[in-house]
């Protein structure tokens, strides 16, 4: 993780939490439809807040711990999904044993790693025939107010990723399988506003640039008829990944 964006977020940790959306449950579980039978060990590198965490640790007999660089964010999980173990580290160096997952997985994550020792580290850390989860909510750009939305606040370093070549993994693990969700969130004035701020992009930039996104931001809003106390739906589309470790 060398882009300075990518441990950026603990300052707006509580704009992350209160903002971002939560993954369809119906993604996750397509993502560890292929773990091994018998126990399931899961981490979530990159958790952030816990979005994928609280999702995962909902699932019957799973065994979840939290792993992330950002000792804000990690406080914020603690809060949010209380009882799941946290560590301080990243998809390159994880703090575990070998062997000792059935899988990893990464929300939001996997366009700040790279790919190559990533893959290494969690082969080393996932058992022979577990899973590599990779999962992205994205605001769907085919709606003309949603594109001007994106545009407004600049796009980020994940949806430039997947609008091109998409996620690569290596070796230990297999070609990556995919699959689409898409779903509609409603969401306030305020919500998107507070979404802008947890961005990478705009938590570190200027302050001429927050004030010029949030003003053009408000002229997209006044356009369509978002009223303050109004609520508007925010088409997204889930993309999620799995891979097998050989």
């Amino acid at each position: 993780m060398s882009d300075a964006r990518a441990t950026s977020f603990g300052a707006a940790a509580d704009h992350y939490e209160a903002a971002r959306p939560d993954y369809p449950f119906e993604a996750v579980a397509w993502m560890l439809e292929k773990l091994p039978h018998g126990s399931r060990r899961i981490a979530d590198v990159g958790a952030g807040t816990g979005k994928l965490t609280r999702v995962l640790a909902e699932a019957p007999d799973a065994e979840v711990v939290a792993i992330d660089p950002d000792p804000a964010m990690l406080a914020k999980l603690r809060e949010s999904v209380p009882g799941v173990p946290t560590f301080a580290g990243t998809a390159e160096h994880l703090p575990l044993p070998d062997s000792a997952l059935d899988a990893v997985v990464l929300g939001q994550a996997w366009h700040w790693v790279d790919p190559v020792p990533a893959s290494v580290e969690i082969g080393r850390v996932v058992r022979s025939g577990g899973v590599l989860g990779l999962i992205w909510n994205t605001r769907d750009g085919r709606v003309d107010w949603v594109r001007r939305l994106t545009s407004v606040m600049h796009p980020s370093v994940a949806e430039e990723m997947l609008a091109f070549e998409g996620p690569k993994v290596a070796a230990p693990f297999e070609t990556l399988e995919t699959q689409e969700w898409e779903w509609l969130r409603p969401i306030t004035r305020q919500q998107l506003h507070r979404m802008a701020a947890s961005r990478s992009y705009v938590i570190t930039a200027s302050d001429e640039e927050k004030q010029r996104i949030r003003r053009d931001m408000d002229l997209l809003f006044d356009e369509i008829g978002l009223e303050e106390s109004g609520m508007i739906e925010l088409p997204y589309v889930t993309r999620a990944y799995r891979a097998v470790r050989s």
